[in-house]
């Protein structure tokens, strides 16, 4: 079969693709963007006809996958590890109604906050909901695993949580592709009250989960993705989580590892093998990126017995990415570096691209501050949050999704007023039209300044969903036509830009002011694509 060079989150793309996959629902959200823009590009997903748009949210597209799988196709949803909290309700409810058609929930974990507010790990959410996790250790291993999550899927009625981290999603190998299935013709579920969770009928759903439990654990036991590696220098046992066994690896020369290994890349946790390397060594060593979810386990609540070295008693650092050096310090031996960083590469701290329209926003919005005390602009996620750097020191939040406008709203309340919000256009229809009603409905003294650079800027410029609706929905909502208002950043326009936000920051009431122009990637994007086209019709 054909064989590609791919990141890991194409790997996924490729394999969904391959196994029959119908649609792929997902929010933009690094590191997880590529695998839905990998379908996208993909003219055999065309070809096949597989939905793959972007959803205002990690919520609509969880509960348009579960939809999918009602309906009996194959359905992936996709999302960034924070994202889980905002499809939470759809994922943890979908363990009750179980699947029909395949279902998995890709989420990609960002150790290290790259791109990200924490560090969650993503397993507590699949060990909450009690449904399989599957977390590959490779990009062929992660592009193989996706067939099997669609089977295990269908085969036990259950969404899938497929977990990947960033190392793993943002690197290439090479992948050899299967032979292509069909997708799955349209089959309702034979129990057609199997979605309706009223009480009574999620009480008997949910025993189905809970008798589901042990076939899951048998299924875990029984995996070629669970493997025991029986050597000789019994002193110490090792167990490795997913893409933790290549940092380990990679301090021995062949891979050849002198202790016993059990590699993870199935849960539950598959218990005789890990009970078995627990009764053959002395000690133990648990290399798993995240948080110590193995550890904990093992550990229980007395910590009683053989030592459990990892996370918890800081042989592991407790936060950011595991790689090959914290493993081989771990282990009391010398890792030997690939060689140095040229003086030439520097850290290069992130920063607004020229000619940004959020620079000229944040200028207005600071000048016309000048008369009240500082701390009471919220802001949200996106390219903006840059705004919080020097030299602009324009915000003094950034917590989660949405939380700009609902922030604020409380601040006004405690009697910060004005109180302003700063949120993106994507972000906004994300989840800060809830938050808008709210402000709207308490008729909360604040201004909302929504940044509308047209895209999904901070991911790479996907379309959002807000493209030409801003104005529809303010309005709809009920924010008053007279304190609304569409600016243009740039220069020429400042002075006209802070007389209009100084006017609002008085107001005893809701206003929303749209500062609006294209982000200046997108925009030379399309230019040169234009160029392009003009150049072959030529």
């Amino acid at each position: 079969m054909q064989k590609l060079l791919l990141l890991g989150d194409e790997a996924i793309a490729q394999g969904a693709i391959d196994a029959g996959l119908s649609g792929i629902y997902a929010y933009p959200g690094t590191p997880s963007t590529e695998i839905t823009e990998y379908v996208q590009r993909s003219r055999e997903a065309k070809d096949k006809n597989i939905r793959s748009e972007w959803s205002a949210n990690e919520k609509t597209a969880m509960e348009s996958a579960i939809g999918m799988s009602y309906a009996g196709k194959r359905a992936m949803v996709c999302m960034k590890h924070v994202g889980l909290n905002v499809a939470a309700d759809g994922f943890i409810n979908s363990a009750i109604t179980g699947a029909n058609g395949g279902l998995i929930v890709v989420a990609a974990d960002d150790p290290s906050m790259h791109s990200s507010q924490n560090e969650q790990d993503s397993r507590f959410y699949g060990k909450f909901a009690m449904i399989p996790i599957l977390e590959p250790s490779s990009q062929q291993e992660a592009y193989d695993m996706v067939r099997y999550a669609f089977e295990y899927s269908e085969k036990m009625k259950t969404p899938v949580l497929f977990r990947i981290t960033t190392r793993l999603a943002h690197s290439r190998a090479g992948v050899e592709r299967m032979k292509s299935i069909e997708q799955n013709l349209v089959k309702l579920p034979e129990n057609l009250k199997q979605y309706i969770l009223l009480p009574a009928l999620a009480r008997k759903q949910y025993k189905v989960l809970l008798n589901n439990q042990e076939k899951f654990i048998k299924e875990s036991e029984n995996s070629n993705f669970n493997n025991y590696y029986d050597n000789e220098n019994e002193k110490l046992g090792i167990i490795t989580c997913g893409l933790a066994y290549n940092y380990l690896a990679e301090n021995f020369e062949d891979h050849k590892i002198p202790y016993p290994v059990l590699s993870i890349r199935q849960y539950p946790a598959p218990t005789k093998l890990v009970e078995k390397i627990y009764d053959d060594c002395d000690e133990l060593l648990i290399l798993e990126e995240g948080a110590p979810v193995i550890e904990e386990l093992l550990k229980g609540l007395l910590n009683k017995g053989k030592p459990i070295k990892g996370r918890f008693d800081g042989t592991i650092p407790r936060d950011g990415e595991l790689n090959p050096k914290i493993v081989a310090d771990s282990l009391g031996i010398t890792y030997h570096e690939y060689g140095d960083i040229p003086e030439i590469v520097t850290g290069r701290p992130p920063s607004f691209c020229p000619g940004c329209s959020h620079i000229d926003s944040y200028k207005a919005l600071n000048e016309a501050l000048l008369d009240y005390s500082k701390g009471r602009v919220f802001a949200d996620i996106g390219c903006y949050t840059l705004g919080a750097l020097e030299p602009y020191n324009a915000i003094n939040s950034c917590v989660d999704m949405g939380a700009s406008i609902t922030m604020a709203i409380g601040a006004a309340d405690a009697g910060l007023v004005p109180a302003v919000a700063v949120i993106g256009d994507s972000t906004f229809t994300h989840s800060g039209m809830t938050g808008l009603l709210d402000a709207i409905n308490n008729k909360s003294p604040i201004t909302v300044l929504i940044l509308d650079n047209s895209t999904t800027g901070m991911t790479g410029g996907q379309k959002s969903s807000a493209l030409g609706k801003i104005e529809q929905i303010c309005i709809g909502l009920g924010v008053e036509k007279e304190h609304m208002h569409i600016l243009k950043p740039l220069k020429k326009y400042h002075e006209e830009n802070v007389s209009v936000m100084k006017s609002e920051l008085k107001y005893n009431g809701v206003s929303v002011i749209i500062p609006r122009r294209e982000c200046v990637q997108t925009l030379n994007k399309r230019m040169r694509q234009k160029l392009k086209v003009k150049e072959v019709e030529s």
